[in-house]
């Protein structure tokens, strides 16, 4: 894989959006059928590829390490789904996730940069960077500033971004753009092309906290630019559609547009991330029914 470019993007070249077009064909991936076996596999790539989350004030050691073991073990009686790819927690927890992962190959990602406004000042926002990176995150999910997005100051992001990858180190980024801030899906491409181009491992819709978070809209605009992206430079860039995604069947439907978007070499979570606190266990619930044909009462799957 090729290391990102650094340079300015030409934001000229950018084709204006079909916002009628792009809502249309999201809403074809909805209308797919699918066999059960192939909804079974989907189901359990789906656990996989889960950044299993919790990003409350209210967050304790003691929460943070039994949601860590649900990742390393989604279902304790068959070792055969998951583990999750990543759990997510502020800066201050991530020790505590570091050590309670431990060599299972689940990742653990920080969110930082003054989550969720990204209002802080950088030299803070890099800081906080550092000593999650330092506190043993693999991955750092970092916001951008909308205000200065929106005000067409996007030489200033695109620096921004530059430094928090800097700051990273080997640890990979994920850039939040918070689409439901962004207004239109002209400023979503202008976004993404950004953060790609100023070294983004990973886009990601949102983060959770405004609504709407992640649409299959929204998420088929940065995944065409993802696609757009790697034929001019050869580089893969991953996705992350982040929040309000809450029942399988969405997930899978995020699934199919990926695989028809992007192709198979995306169908990995090296490349693809549910960002979700409440997917876990309706992904869950289903597997059981496809494996079972009934339901299991949901006070069998642990809450966090």
């Amino acid at each position: 894989m090729s290391a990102p470019d650094p340079s300015f993007p030409d934001l000229r070249t950018l084709s204006t959006i079909d916002q009628v077009g792009v809502e249309e064909r999201a809403r074809r991936f909805q209308a797919r059928s699918i066999k059960k076996e192939s909804k079974l596999s989907a189901l359990k790539l789906a656990v996989t590829m889960l950044d299993v989350t919790t990003l409350e004030g209210k967050d304790s050691p003691g929460k943070v390490k039994q949601m860590c073991v649900k990742a390393m073990r989604p279902l304790p009686g068959d070792p055969g789904i998951g583990p999750a790819a990543a759990v997510c927690v502020y800066p201050r927890l991530v020790r505590v996730a570091r050590e309670a992962v431990g060599r299972s190959g689940v990742r653990v990602a920080s969110v930082a940069t003054g989550f969720p406004s990204g209002q802080s000042r950088l030299k803070e926002r890099l800081s906080e960077i550092r000593y999650a990176v330092g506190a043993g995150a693999d991955e750092i999910d970092m916001v951008i500033s909308r205000g200065k997005l929106l005000h067409g100051e996007f030489r200033s992001i695109f620096d921004e971004i530059v430094r928090c990858k800097e700051a990273c180190g080997e640890a990979h980024l994920k850039v939040i753009l918070e689409t439901g801030e962004l207004q239109t899906y002209d400023t979503v491409r202008i976004a993404s092309e950004i953060a790609m181009a100023a070294g983004a491992d990973f886009i990601k819709t949102s983060t959770g906290k405004v609504q709407p978070a992640a649409t299959l809209p929204v998420t088929l605009v940065m995944l065409e630019a993802i696609q757009d992206y790697h034929d001019r430079t050869g580089r893969m860039v991953g996705m992350k559609p982040a929040g309000g995604i809450s029942e399988a069947k969405t997930a899978i439907h995020y699934l199919v547009m990926l695989k028809e978007t992007l192709g198979r070499a995306w169908l990995t979570n090296e490349w693809f991330r549910f960002g979700v606190s409440s997917l876990t266990n309706d992904l869950l619930m289903q597997i059981r029914k496809q494996q079972t044909g009934r339901y299991q009462s949901a006070d069998y799957f642990t809450k966090d």
